[in-house]
């Protein structure tokens, strides 16, 4: 039997495949700058030109980008996918908020399953964080912007925590759309303060299943949640479009009884 010889990968090869997993987990985010050139070589154990030949592999491969000012940042592979006009179009659009909350049913209902099964100890720690600032912005002020960034960053937490690097990238590449759909949403849950306690009782609830390693309570707290908003926001148009209505009546109530008159 005659062997081949084994060659050890280049250097630069082994740097470009720690990249791409950590980009491929979700540990480098869409965004995130990559630490100086010189701490990176440092960190790795690697000499400089190894490194520079990774960081141009990178760039070839469209998951790297430099950016004026200095620095590499982690691109966006779903991004182009989602174009600027395309969320805009959504978030303009009053009958696509429900499509984006069907959607996010999808989504978050599979991301609470798996992260109950698949949860490590670092991930149920930051869950914790995440939904510690959901209990520091009950106490406060209603602010629909502010809250729903919160908001977004446990949802998104939840997906980390599933360990599917698909679904990871999906939610992190509709971030914009998820974030405009909470805020939206909030603006008009706040109209009725009871909504916000149940909401937190539901994050509460999503959470629980998560930490008890329960994916089945943990599917059906998230879809019980996303239903709750669904029917809520669907009562408060409702709402409004019967207080409109009664508005006009009343607006031409002169009119009718001024034509009555004999």
């Amino acid at each position: 039997m005659q062997f081949e010889t084994v060659n050890p990968p280049k250097v630069s090869d082994a740097i470009v495949s720690q990249v791409e997993q950590l980009i491929l987990e979700g540990v480098l985010k869409p965004g995130e700058r990559l630490p100086p050139e010189r701490e990176l070589a440092q960190q790795l154990n690697v000499s400089r030109p190894s490194l520079r030949e990774a960081i141009t592999t990178l760039k070839s491969r469209g998951l790297l980008q430099s950016r004026r000012g200095g620095g590499n940042f982690v691109v966006d592979v779903i991004a182009p996918a989602l174009t600027n006009p395309l969320i805009e179009l959504l978030k303009n659009n009053p009958k696509a908020m429900f499509d984006v909350l069907e959607l996010r049913h999808a989504l978050e209902e599979v991301a609470a399953y798996f992260a109950a099964l698949r949860a490590t100890d670092a991930d149920r720690e930051i869950l914790r964080c995440r939904f510690a600032a959901l209990e520091e912005i009950q106490r406060g002020a209603r602010e629909p912007q502010h809250d729903a960034i919160v908001d977004a960053s446990f949802h998104l937490a939840i997906a980390d925590a599933s360990h599917n690097v698909a679904l990871i990238h999906v939610m992190r590449g509709l971030f914009d759309l998820l974030l405009s759909n909470i805020c939206r949403s909030l603006e008009r849950l706040y109209t009725r303060e009871s909504s916000y306690a149940v909401i937190h009782a539901q994050h509460q609830a999503i959470l629980k299943g998560v930490l008890e390693r329960d994916p089945d309570a943990a599917r059906q707290a998230a879809h019980v949640h996303l239903s709750f908003v669904e029917t809520t926001l669907r009562d408060i148009d409702e709402e409004a479009t019967r207080q409109e209505l009664s508005r006009r009546r009343l607006q031409s109530l002169p009119d009718l009884e001024a034509n009555a008159s004999p």
